[in-house]
């Protein structure tokens, strides 16, 4: 049903990326060209070669979001890097990228993941994922990495906006330009400051009448010991700790924000903002939260759909089977919905192999499953 929305695809096309999804989804080995011509219906040769081929992910999969998330009336576009591991150096944008589960910068490449969370069902399905240029080439090219990320984003503006306006990220994206270029391009910003930000609160009081520049700001916020009188405490998850919220001035940012301060029972305090100062305190803490979403299609692509083993070695066929690889996870998630229920996406692709595999085990010996 998603390929038909996508206008210009022809026949022999729709059939290789539909055998080349089901391959992505029930592989339990390394999903490669040479594992591709083993087990699907076309040669290495094929694989390879259309694997150059550009193809409208976004497109693909947003008519998959619109069956997974029918009723959903709080969406987000979340983002989030993701490092892949690469061997070798003749790669295109092989570099030094940050690994947050080995802590420290390797070898390897980086995604960008775009994706559309729903943030009553906790769930979150890929758009789509852009590789990150090496840092030498954007060295080259004096552009920083934020504003790559912004650029790829901008670039999907019009398909993006359609569905929300709220771009929700982690605190690595809480700076200036960022916030104010997505407001600029009508995105609203959710994300998380340092937990020592420099905020103010804002001055309430009457005018005194006196020349001179009005009081904007009534001092920095002390976050060890908040001015009750100026935040107010909400009602939010009291097994976990204290809420509070309100509007302030950040100075990073130069513009006032919505800001709730989480204060664990144990451990630091977590400040959440929105460039919406409207949002409610509420919105601004579930929809941060439910960012993390976008990192279970990262683990399930790199543990069961092969986001990490792909032989190729320039841009288009890399791009072709990181989306791949994400997007077969977005079709095992609209597979199970409404058939399997009680299944995780693990017990579905093994049960997609069983059956390929006792299918094809019939094929090749020329006995019909039917016959007695």
């Amino acid at each position: 049903m998603a390929l038909k929305a996508i206008p210009g695809l022809n026949k022999a096309f729709k059939n290789f990326l539909t055998n080349t999804l089901l391959m992505f989804a029930l592989l339990p080995r390394k999903v490669n060209f040479t594992q591709l011509e083993i087990y699907g219906n076309y040669c290495e040769k094929t694989y390879r070669s259309r694997f150059s081929k550009h193809f409208e992910w976004v497109d693909f999969n947003l008519g998959l979001s619109s069956r997974l998330f029918e009723t959903a009336d709080r969406k987000a576009i979340a983002i989030d890097p993701s490092y892949i591991s690469k061997p070798g150096r003749h790669t295109q944008g092989v570099g030094r990228f940050w690994s947050g589960c080995a802590q420290q910068a390797r070898h390897g490449l980086e995604i960008l993941g775009i994706g559309l969370i729903d943030i009553d069902k906790k769930d979150c399905l890929s758009l789509k994922a852009v590789q990150t240029p090496s840092p030498k080439s954007l060295a080259g090219c004096g552009v920083s990495l934020v504003s790559w990320y912004l650029t790829s984003i901008l670039n999907l503006r019009d398909k993006l906006i359609q569905q929300t306006r709220y771009i929700v990220a982690g605190a690595y994206f809480s700076v200036h330009d960022f916030a104010n270029s997505l407001e600029e391009n009508g995105f609203l910003l959710v994300s998380r400051f340092r937990s020592d930000a420099a905020l103010m609160y804002l001055h309430s009081g009457e005018r005194t009448g006196r020349r001179g520049r009005p009081k904007l700001y009534d001092g920095k916020i002390n976050f060890k010991e908040l001015d009750l009188e100026k935040v107010t405490k909400v009602d939010l998850f009291p097994d976990e700790g204290d809420f509070h919220t309100a509007i302030a001035y950040s100075k990073s940012l130069k513009r006032n924000v919505r800001l709730v301060v989480f204060q664990p029972k144990e451990g630091k305090h977590i400040l959440y903002f929105s460039t919406d100062t409207g949002m409610s305190a509420k919105n601004v803490v579930e929809y941060y939260r439910t960012r993390f979403r976008i990192e279970f299609c990262y683990r399930d692509g790199k543990q069961l759909s092969g986001l990490c083993d792909c032989q190729a070695r320039d841009f288009d066929k890399l791009d072709f089977a990181f989306n791949s690889s994400l997007t077969a996870v977005n079709v095992a998630k609209n597979v199970i919905k409404p058939n399997y229920a009680k299944f995780s996406i693990a017990n579905l692709m093994s049960l997609l192999y069983n059956c390929y595999l006792t299918k094809r085990f019939f094929a090749m010996s020329g006995f019909r499953p039917t016959c007695l």
